[in-house]
Parts: C-alpha cells; sequence; structure tokens
C-alpha cells in the first residue's frame, strides 16, 4: 500500500481546503489496476499564521510527524498546494543536508500544485494592513516570517533555488519532483486592491515562471579593472512541468486543488505523475509534458465575458528574472543602476515595447529586484489571428530586438573603495538566460576596487595628518 500525504499552503486554517481530492485520488488509484497502488491518505495540519515560526521549524516539526507514520517500507508520496510545495523541498535539502537529523525516510513522487518555488507578488500585500485585517477577521496572525521567505528574491527562496539548479538529479535515485499549475485567475476573486490578483501570467496567486524549478542561474561577473561583464550560465536538471489550462490557484469552481468537484485536469495529470516508476518514465513525462505546454501556448487567446465586448486576454509565455547586485566580496550594491539594453548599439531605447510587466524589489534585500517580462515581446513572436474572425488580426508580429543585454552603474566610482561602471559584452545575449515560464536568477558582481590609500606604511615620525587621504592607485 503506498502512503499519500498531502500538505497544505499558507494561512490554512481547516483540512476543507483539500476538499474532496484525496477521496477522488484514493478512489481513482482503486480503479487503475497495477499501474497504481491503492492509497493510504494522510491530510496535513500545520501551522503559517503564528509569526514566530518559520520555514526551518516547520521543516522539522514536518519531519517528526513522518516519523510518527507507519512506513513499512519506508518510502512515501506527497502532494502539496502553494506554500507547501518549497515546503517539502527545503525538508528534501535539509534531509539531505543533514542526514544524521532528519529521518531516512524516501520520498517518491512530490506532486507540487501551483508551489510558489520563487514566491509570489502578493506576499507583501500579505504584510500589508489589507493582509493584517484578513487575519484579524481570520482570528490568526498573517505569519510574518513565512512570507518573508515567500516574497519575491527572498535570501531564503533563493539559496533554495540555487541548491536546485546546482543540484544533482534526483530521477536517478528514485525521488520525481512534478510541478502543475493552473494558467488563468479565478476572476471571480478578483481584488480591486491589488492587481496581482488578476495578473495574466499567473494563476492569480503564484506566477507560472515562479512554479517551475526548470530554472537557470546567470552569473555577470567583472573581471578585475574590465568594464565588460562575463556571462556564465548554468541551468537546473531537468523537471516535470505542466501547465492546466483554464485552472486557477483557489476557489470552489477553478481551484486546482479547491475546485468541487476536482478537476478532472488535476486529477489526471496526478495520476499520470505517480504512474511514474523509473528514471526513463520520468523524462518521457517530462517530454510530454512540454509538448502539452506547446500546445496550450499556441491556444493562447481568452476572451473574458463582460457587459458590452468580451475582454481580451494574449496568455504570451512570461519570464521572472531575479537579479542581485554585488561585489566580489559579497557586498550588496544597494544604490548601482541596473539597466536592461537591447540592440547593437546597447541602448535602453530600443527595448521592445511591452516587455516589462511588473518590477518589485525585495524589502529586505532591496539590492535584490524581481522583474516580470513578457518572453514573447523579447523573443518576437508571429501575428496571432482573432478568434472570433481568423481574416483578423489580433496582434501583429512582434519582432525581437537582439542582442539583450544589461548595463551597471554604481554610485561610488571614485574614492578609497570604489566598483566599475560595467556592461556585458555585444557576444553575449541575456534572451539565451530566459525561457518561457522560467525563472532567471541573475548575479551581477561588480569588483570591488580598494586603493591604497585605505592603509598606507611611512617613515615619518613627525606626525601627519591624513584624514583626507589621498586614494592613489587601486590594490592589485
Amino acid at each position: 500500500m503506498s502512503t499519500l500525504v498531502f500538505v497544505h499552503g499558507w494561512s490554512v486554517t481547516t483540512t476543507s481546503t483539500y476538499g474532496s481530492l484525496p477521496t477522488v485520488l484514493r478512489d481513482r488509484a482503486a480503479q487503475a489496476g497495477s499501474s497504481l497502488r491503492v492509497l493510504d491518505i494522510h491530510l496535513s495540519e500545520y501551522v503559517t499564521f503564528d509569526d514566530r515560526i518559520g520555514m526551518d521549524d516547520i521543516v522539522r516539526a514536518f519531519d517528526h510527524a513522518l516519523r510518527g507514520l507507519s512506513l513499512p517500507d519506508g518510502h512515501f508520496d506527497c502532494v502539496t498546494h502553494s506554500t507547501g510545495g518549497p515546503l517539502v523541498m527545503a525538508w528534501l535539502r535539509a534531509q539531505r543536508e543533514h542526514p544524521r537529523l532528519y529521518a531516512p525516510i524516501h520520498l517518491g513522487h512530490l506532486v507540487m500544485l501551483a508551489p510558489a518555488h520563487f514566491g509570489s507578488a502578493l506576499a507583501k500585500l500579505g504584510k500589508s494592513v489589507v493582509g493584517r485585517l484578513k487575519a484579524w477577521f481570520d482570528g490568526v496572525e498573517p505569519g510574518q516570517r513565512i512570507l518573508d521567505w515567500l516574497e519575491l528574491g527572498s535570501p531564503e527562496s533563493v539559496a533554495q533555488n540555487l541548491d536546485v539548479v546546482h543540484g544533482t538529479d534526483l530521477a536517478p535515485g528514485g525521488t520525481y519532483l512534478f510541478s502543475l499549475i493552473g494558467d488563468r485567475p479565478d476572476r471571480s476573486l478578483y481584488d480591486v486592491v491589488n492587481s496581482y490578483t488578476g495578473e495574466d501570467g499567473s494563476d492569480g496567486v503564484v506566477r507560472l515562471a515562479a512554479a517551475n524549478l526548470n530554472a537557470t542561474h546567470c552569473v555577470l561577473a567583472q573581471p578585475v579593472a574590465s568594464s565588460t561583464l562575463s556571462m556564465t550560465l548554468t541551468r537546473a536538471p531537468r523537471t516535470a512541468f505542466k501547465i492546466l489550462p483554464g485552472l486557477a490557484h483557489s476557489g470552489s469552481k477553478q481551484g486546482i486543488m479547491g475546485a468541487e468537484p476536482p478537476s478532472p485536469l488535476t486529477v489526471d495529470a496526478i495520476v499520470r505523475c505517480l504512474a511514474v516508476d523509473s528514471a526513463a518514465a520520468y523524462v518521457a513525462l517530462c517530454a510530454a509534458f512540454a509538448v502539452e505546454n506547446g500546445q496550450r501556448d499556441a491556444d493562447r487567446v481568452e476572451l473574458e465575458p463582460s457587459l458590452f465586448s468580451p475582454r481580451v486576454h494574449i496568455h504570451d509565455p512570461r519570464s521572472l528574472m531575479i537579479f542581485r547586485l554585488l561585489d566580489d566580496r559579497g557586498e550588496p550594491l544597494v544604490n548601482a543602476q541596473f539597466q536592461l539594453t537591447a540592440g547593437p548599439e546597447a541602448s535602453a531605447d530600443h527595448l521592445p515595447q511591452g516587455f516589462m510587466l511588473d518590477r518589485q524589489a525585495n524589502s529586505r534585500s532591496p539590492a535584490t529586484v524581481a522583474m516580470f517580462l513578457n518572453h514573447s515581446v523579447l523573443a518576437g513572436e508571429a501575428a496571432i489571428a482573432d478568434p472570433r474572425d481568423p481574416t483578423k488580426t489580433l496582434r501583429d508580429r512582434l519582432l525581437p530586438h537582439p542582442p539583450y543585454g544589461a548595463h551597471v552603474a554604481p554610485v561610488d566610482v571614485t574614492g578609497l573603495i570604489r566598483h566599475l561602471v560595467a556592461s556585458t559584452a555585444r557576444t553575449d545575449d541575456l534572451l539565451d538566460a530566459l525561457g518561457p515560464h522560467e525563472t532567471t536568477i541573475v548575479d551581477v558582481v561588480l569588483s570591488r576596487r580598494v586603493a591604497e590609500g585605505v592603509f598606507r606604511l611611512t617613515q615619518n615620525l613627525v606626525a601627519e595628518d591624513f584624514h583626507n587621504p589621498l586614494a592613489g592607485a587601486d590594490i592589485a
């Protein structure tokens, strides 16, 4: 018998959040015969709404709860929602890094519904007055430390995802990761206070790109005394990622987990994931999901009913770029200006119109900024016909403006400690670092220049005043 553990997301206070999905999956498994074993279901109840509780605390408690399960083969599978995804990923990381402290239990299938791997643009809303009012009415705190983790570009989420990017493929060891997310906000849940709840390119809470573990780490490093940034790319091991058209983050109508009855798209996708029994089968499902995602992207026009005429939504693939400005000594460059450029002249004026959808700095790490970009606008796209009349064009062809680059202008270009202005090489193109529905962490690393005036030796035994020291040349 296979044990299946459900793990909910942030701010949940009742197991009703799982709806009838566990029951439906158990019944579906019983009907699947030899392809899927009968499931022993366990529903998680964990606390996120206490401001003192952090992700590490929940990971430790999760491990303790797992030890209490009767697992004859030391094996379990897991279905998570929202924050539950990064929570279980954090447990896997802790188990790997501290094997003596965490239970030697094997997680086979981790099916993550709308996982907030790279956070949510709504995390800031949760910490605002609106979020605190909601928490007050619900009788719970907003869960400050978990919201800090979930804020775009948080040090914790970036570190965890860089661990994935630079880590090993888990599939050969029998651990299979799956990220499933809907592509349409439930517009009946739209919050006029915050437009993120109706944002295209998301499920109303989590952006598609933020749910995808097929991420890239791009390092733009400045060699000593050079004005050119060299680009190095590292891509994560391939992970199964599936877009479920028409589903939203939550809600009884469109919710990826909360819909009643559960969406057949959700149930079928989970069953396909749980049926994977080898690394080869996992690779095959990754490829199948990629084909299906491409079919979804080809049918990207949504006509939202409205009073007079339908509102048109073109669900272009988006990219999330989280860039961090620092120097080669790890010092954040808070006031440095980071600017994207385009074209052979490397000009910001040549960037295509509409490429930038949102920009949000992290409140605890102001030198870390998340940019939400329209990948189709940057990469170029064929004209889109109007589904109401194929003879008409809904949107003209989009022309790319390569190569895309970056220009960094620090404020401290003179003095005892200074940094040099730098730009990417004309032969590099940042579009190579961006994938549709994917996140790229861009580390811009400038050379920290230390002048010889910081420390001098003198043989003059007569007192000298050096409160206005001469900078002199830079230390090699």
